[in-house]
């Protein structure tokens, strides 16, 4: 079981709560194994929009494989805006050092500056915030007109819904495209997001065009990738000719073919499984290859 711990301060914005939660609750509801924990200074947090919240004061004990959220607040200002307690930012910084996973929406990634998290890491936040972001914490890199960012276990998002383009990166790293685009769909939002952003996962990364005959064959290839999709089985799931749906997708995934949006999808996820432990064979079949010869000569071309 993993657990998605939310650190709720004064004044949080909902849906920077409500976005994320919504996304890893979709994903427990589809067999995930994630339990959701809310803590906070104080039992009632009062929101941005008037509802107050319940929170627990005790915080529970994060392992490596749990995640940590920070949702942002109004803020005009991050100057006097809400603080963690010492304490909480020691947690913050614990966690990390352990190897979980610390993440911020908004005016959150103010808490990861407090705990030092930003300091030589590249990071992000509302537009309107960035500039005393980058001036509170000079050893940040603060990455602009992106929607999220993900470094060395740090991940940062823009703000308001871009907590959820967070959240579906984090799944698509974790699980595969296949149960991102999943929880996508059952929140009815399209998995797609950020050209500019190269940490993003492949399936956001070349998710950011607005060609709707596109999004449903990736859509069907990030559910199926480790299956055979013949272009043609592709090409009469969109309604489209074979040629018309290679230059269709070719222009709008800057430059992949249907056949190399899949194979990126598998190389992305094989790597991540390799990073976890697996051998490159056990990992080449799980993503669909018959043998790890393909996965290797993939490696090397560096796709992504």
């Amino acid at each position: 079981m993993s657990r998605v711990v939310f650190v709720l301060l004064p004044g949080v914005h909902l849906l920077d709560l409500a976005g994320p939660a919504q996304a890893f609750g979709t994903a427990a509801d589809f067999g995930q194994p994630y339990l959701l924990s809310y803590v906070a200074e104080q039992e009632q947090v009062p929101s941005a929009q008037g509802l107050p919240l319940i929170a627990d004061t005790e915080w529970p004990e994060p392992g490596p494989d749990d995640l940590v959220v920070v949702p942002g607040w109004r803020a005009p200002t991050l100057r006097g805006g809400p603080e963690l307690s010492p304490a909480a930012l020691e947690r913050l910084r614990a966690h990390h050092a352990v190897g979980g996973t610390v993440a911020s929406v908004c005016a959150g990634a103010e808490a990861l500056g407090q705990a030092g998290l930003l300091d030589g890491r590249r990071c992000t936040t509302h537009h309107e915030l960035q500039d005393e972001l980058a001036a509170r914490h000079p050893r940040a890199i603060v990455m602009r007109d992106v929607l999220f960012t993900a470094d060395d276990g740090v991940v940062t998002s823009a703000g308001i819904a871009s907590g959820i383009d967070l959240a579906l990166h984090l799944l698509a790293v974790r699980h595969g495209p296949a149960l991102a685009a999943q929880v996508a769909r059952a929140m009815v939002v399209y998995a797609r997001r950020n050209g500019h952003e190269p940490q993003a996962s492949a399936m956001l990364r070349h998710r950011s065009h607005l060609d709707d005959t596109v999004h449903r064959v990736q859509d069907l290839i990030d559910a199926r990738y480790t299956e055979p999709l013949p272009l043609a089985y592709l090409a009469a799931s969109a309604g489209v000719s074979e040629r018309t749906l290679t230059r269709l997708f070719t222009r709008a995934a800057g430059g992949l073919t249907p056949l190399r949006y899949q194979q990126t999808l598998r190389l992305e996820r094989a790597e991540h499984l390799v990073s976890r432990g697996m051998t490159v064979e056990t990992a080449a079949r799980e993503v669909g290859f018959e043998d790890a010869r393909m996965l290797r000569r993939l490696r090397a071309r560096v796709l992504f």
